[in-house]
């Protein structure tokens, strides 16, 4: 443990140029005398730090020192490429090894370049999780699973009552929630993380299919999904205005076939998850859409119509 700090010590007065004692206790998360401490047993290993005394001063390394514990390991390099997503490294488990990636990533660079993750983080950030989520748990199994997509181990679960082997290919963070995509026999499906029992990760491993590509799986699957909840259809005739609104009425999964039987009239086909879900899009057209079909929507909106024209005439 105190090597790891004294490593992180000498890589961030590296990355850094120089840093005060109070600094370094806050990005170490220790105190100030530990600090002190630590400078001491580097310089007596032969490290250059020495201090800079008076008003600004702080620990700095001789000019021209590099050390040579930069290289990454195969954790740090893989969490490296998801520092963008800190909600996701720290409920899986893996914060520290991305902080300690960070620093060694920054203390290689030249000079000239050492401030451009700070430029980068001050301009960009991915919040990955849904509105509304609070400070939620994250699913008990996560880090179990996290590990074994990691080191590409077999895992013995139990999800939903069932107890199952799975072999787990990737995580997907997704609004907020956890799925895992994995392979069970010759199948690749995906699970609710929040669904998983118990998780045993298991010593055996496995050998990923060459040409599994997790974005786009995700991709095909999550499609496939949106279209499975559209059973229903509806037509309506769209006023321009409400033609120009189609985009952001219809589900996303249906606008490209909405979009392709639209008529001249302003005739249009649009598949929906239900009549209810459907009423609620057409009270978002308003006046610029007229229900054709199904009789049963159509009374829905003229009863709604009706009640809507009654409290303005009062």
């Amino acid at each position: 443990m105190r090597a790891a700090r004294l490593m992180s010590l000498v890589l961030l007065l590296q990355g850094r140029g120089g840093m005060t004692a109070a600094e370094l206790a806050r990005e170490l998360e220790v105190s100030e005398r530990t600090v002190h401490r630590d400078v001491l047993a580097l310089a007596e290993a032969g490290v250059p730090v020495y201090a800079d005394r008076g008003r600004g001063g702080g620990y700095r390394l001789l000019d021209g020192y590099r050390t040579r514990l930069t290289g990454l390991d195969r954790a740090e390099a893989e969490a490296l490429f998801l520092s963008g997503v800190p909600a996701a490294l720290r409920e899986m488990g893996l914060q520290d090894v991305a902080a300690t990636a960070r620093l060694k990533a920054t203390a290689a660079l030249s000079p000239g370049l050492r401030d451009a993750p700070a430029t980068a983080a001050q301009r960009f950030h991915l919040d990955a999780p849904g509105w509304f989520a609070g400070d939620a748990p994250p699913p008990a199994a996560l880090s179990a699973l996290a590990r074994a997509v990691w080191n590409d181990r077999r895992v013995r679960a139990r999800y939903k009552d069932r107890l199952r082997t799975l072999e787990p290919y990737g995580l997907v963070l997704k609004g907020g929630a956890w799925y895992l995509a994995a392979r069970l026999g010759s199948r690749f499906l995906i699970f609710r993380v929040h669904r998983f029992g118990e998780v045993d990760v298991l010593a055996e491993t496995f050998d990923r299919e060459p040409g599994f590509d997790l974005a786009a799986f995700w991709a095909e699957r999550s499609a496939e999904f949106s279209r499975s909840l559209l059973r229903a259809e509806i037509t309506l005739r769209l006023s321009e205005r409400g033609r120009r609104m189609l985009r952001h009425v219809a589900d996303p999964a249906a606008l490209a076939d909405a979009l392709a039987s639209l008529g001249p009239d302003g005739t249009v086909r649009l598949a929906v998850e239900s009549l209810e879900v459907a009423f609620s899009q057409v009270l978002r057209f308003g006046p610029e859409a007229e229900v054709l079909e199904p009789p049963e929507l159509r009374a829905m909106a003229a009863e709604a119509a009706a009640r809507t024209a009654a409290l303005y005439q009062r």
